[in-house]
């Protein structure tokens, strides 16, 4: 595991500035116009892999509100190809969740998990650089068109991935090297080693959709690469503007409640 890097907020002040819906029917240099704020829909971000509603029994005081929604798989296959010997891992991580979740401990989420998170993000793309930046703990990542670095070339693993961009005809493909091992895959314990690279694909279908698509290569994980593939929406609200949800203090209980001064009383048996 590389030195843990923070993901640096110089840009994001610039996407936060950007408020209200951009129309995609215009190009930029000659490229589709990805600027915009967007979203995933469905119930990725619980379980990449097809699931059934369940009841969640730490959190019964919330009932139905605290329950994991069903939801189709979005991997193609249906399943993702662990080996044999990283199935206990995931089952582990599943097991102790949500304390084991780096998501309830408002770490950065990674990539491909920031993409389909329940949290809006917003895409900067001008005439180089393209910049994504996320609501969920203030993230946000460089797509780096003239700066592309190999894995020797980047002097730490960082939460958030280095991002290598390019253009396939229309449409965006993105190398994420680089990946901190502490980041998820969703809620339900699927995780990746530090040997994990992502293939990204934004592919603008209309004015309002991308198709996203991540093929996930970690050999010290799964048997062969993999790849996930859904729709992301634009939002089209007349005053959208992408809202930063700064979630450390919500952790602290979590992460330091015997240490507080005010401990967090215990839920009810």
């Amino acid at each position: 595991m590389r030195v843990r890097q923070l993901s640096g907020l110089l840009l994001a002040g610039l996407a936060l500035a950007i408020s209200g819906t951009v129309w995609a029917q215009d190009r930029i240099n000659g490229r589709p116009n990805l600027n915009g704020i967007w979203r995933a829909a469905g119930s990725a971000h619980w379980n990449l892999e097809a699931h059934s509603a369940e009841k969640i029994d730490k959190f019964w005081p919330l009932g139905s509100l605290a329950a994991i929604p069903a939801g189709l798989s979005v991997v193609e296959g249906g399943e993702i190809p662990y080996r044999a010997d990283a199935i206990a891992k995931r089952d582990e991580n599943r097991a102790g969740w949500p304390r084991t979740d780096p998501e309830a401990a408002c770490y950065l989420p990674g990539i491909p998990r920031a993409n389909y998170m329940p949290y809006p993000f917003q895409i900067v793309q001008g005439d180089s650089d393209i910049v994504f930046v996320y609501a969920f703990a203030s993230s946000n990542r460089v797509v780096h068109f003239e700066d592309v670095r190999t894995l020797d070339e980047v002097p730490v693993d960082l939460w958030m991935g280095w991002s290598n961009g390019s253009w396939d005809g229309d449409t965006l493909a993105v190398e994420v090297i680089a990946n901190d091992d502490r980041t998820w895959l969703d809620r339900a314990g699927n995780y990746h080693s530090s040997g994990l690279t992502v293939n990204e694909r934004f592919t603008l279908i209309s004015d309002n959709h991308i198709q996203y698509e991540a093929t996930i290569d970690d050999p010290n994980v799964y048997t062969r690469p993999w790849t996930i593939s859904l729709p992301l929406y634009r939002i089209m609200d007349e005053n959208a503007e992408l809202l930063e949800f700064k979630c450390v203090e919500f952790s602290e209980h979590l992460l330091y409640g015997e240490y507080l001064l005010e401990p967090p009383e215990p839920l009810p048996e």
